[in-house]
Formats: structure tokens, C-alpha cells, sequence
């Protein structure tokens, strides 16, 4: 897990519902980060329901299924 300011963070769970244009991402010590889409052309660029369709990987890295990058934790927080 990634360590930030003696806390362990990782990713629970992505919801792109919260507003448009945002993507909210739950981490694992119970905040919740809301980060503009626009952040990650990438991810702005899919369909919402190919953004539904994400995985994540050792609570630290997301990807999704039609992209081929894989994102992770310190790209939320800008680590």
C-alpha cells in the first residue's frame, strides 16, 4: 500500500455518479477523493459505460478494461 503521511492508503472503489466530470475514488482509510476526469484524458475520453467497467488491482492500481494504462493511487493524489 502506499504509504502518505503515516497512513497506509489504497483504493476500495471509483464512482464516476458523483458529479459530471468528476470521479470520485474511496480509499481504504474511509476518505473519499473527488478528482476532475479531466485530470486523466484517458479516462475523459471513455463512455461512461466502459468507465464502469474497471478493476483494481493490490488496493493500489485501477485500469480499465478498454484502455490499456494502468493508474494508481499516487496519480490520485498527485504523489
Amino acid at each position: 500500500m502506499c504509504k502518505y503521511k503515516d497512513t497506509t492508503l489504497g483504493i476500495k472503489k471509483l464512482d464516476f455518479n458523483v458529479k459530471r466530470g468528476a470521479m470520485a475514488v474511496f480509499l481504504t482509510d474511509g476518505r473519499e477523493v473527488i478528482v476532475p476526469v479531466k485530470m486523466f484524458p484517458e479516462i475523459k475520453n471513455m463512455s461512461k459505460k466502459q468507465r464502469e467497467d474497471y478493476m483494481i488491482m493490490d488496493d493500489q492500481y485501477f485500469s480499465f478494461d478498454a484502455i490499456s494504462k494502468i493508474f494508481s493511487v499516487k496519480d490520485i493524489l498527485r504523489l
